[in-house]
């Protein structure tokens, strides 16, 4: 299994995120960083401080350079996806071909209402999410991309410059929904995120990625798969390992620690000495 890590900006500060990305670029087993895509804290008490992710993003990928960088995941109901293409080339470029671009569909009732962002019905939000990549797509790889879909519309639209990493920086998608989601994983993904559940959901989701990989011809095998390890508050590492042998032993590509805020850098090297043996 190979390592990355999570900080979400979400009740901390930019002092304390920037010391835990410039200890973990000084760490071999962290090969990844990432941040989320909200407005408010989740899963926490609402009102608390929260930083934008991309932003956030962005500032740490100069503040490193090894570590790969990514959104896990981007909301599509936040941005039309030929500006999302074009940040995405911003960042792979900036990032010197670093980026790892992380999609989802969107879900946060809360945010939307708040900020009167649109949030459709289910099947119409992947609609548009399975839209939206293909304009993405078009959009770092084509000269020009022309686009007539329900809910997107493009005429010889120009995403310059192109990003670093051809043909496009590899797309991420987090989810699990069996219909949409890993349907959608098996025709435009590199890299599928399962944001939570344990290990025997996994192995049984993962089957059904491969019968819709199979339909379309796909190797399931192309597909790198992730998921979050949850360190706990106290910082206690055994729980954590017992999660990630579990997922390594069930064939889990990459385990993303995600570390809870306050965000302090001198919990990197306790993870990862007890995770080397995995590596």
């Amino acid at each position: 299994m190979r390592f990355g890590f999570k900080t979400s900006p979400q009740n901390t500060t930019w002092p304390d995120m920037l010391a835990v990305w410039e200890a973990a670029e000084q760490i071999e087993l962290f090969e990844s960083g990432w941040t989320f895509d909200h407005f408010y804290p989740i899963f926490s008490d609402p009102t608390g401080p929260c930083m934008e992710g991309w932003i956030t993003l962005t500032a740490l990928a100069q503040a490193t350079r090894r570590l790969r960088v990514g959104v896990l995941v981007t909301g599509n109901v936040y941005r039309h996806p030929a500006v999302l293409a074009n940040m995405a080339a911003t960042l792979d470029i900036v990032s010197n071909g670093r980026l790892e671009l992380g999609l989802g569909a969107g879900w946060n009732e809360e945010e939307c209402a708040a900020y009167g962002i649109d949030l459709p019905p289910l099947k119409e939000r992947f609609d548009r999410f399975d839209e939206a990549l293909e304009v993405i797509v078009g959009l770092l790889t084509n000269v020009t991309t022309t686009f007539e879909g329900t809910h997107y519309q493009l005429r010889d639209a120009r995403c310059e410059p192109k990003p670093v990493q051809r043909p496009h920086p590899p797309i991420c998608i987090g989810g699990s929904g069996e219909k949409r989601t890993l349907r959608t994983v098996a025709r435009h993904a590199q890299h599928w995120n399962v944001p939570a559940g344990d290990v025997q959901e996994f192995i049984r989701k993962r089957d059904v990625l491969r019968r819709h990989c199979e339909d379309i011809g796909r190797d399931v095998g192309e597909i790198i798969t992730s998921t979050h390890l949850r360190l706990p508050g106290d910082g206690d590492v055994k729980p954590l390992v017992e999660q990630a042998s579990a997922f390594a032993d069930a064939g889990m590509d990459l385990g993303i620690v995600y570390l809870p805020p306050p965000h302090r850098p001198e919990v990197l090297e306790p993870v990862a000495e007890a995770l080397a043996h995995l590596a």
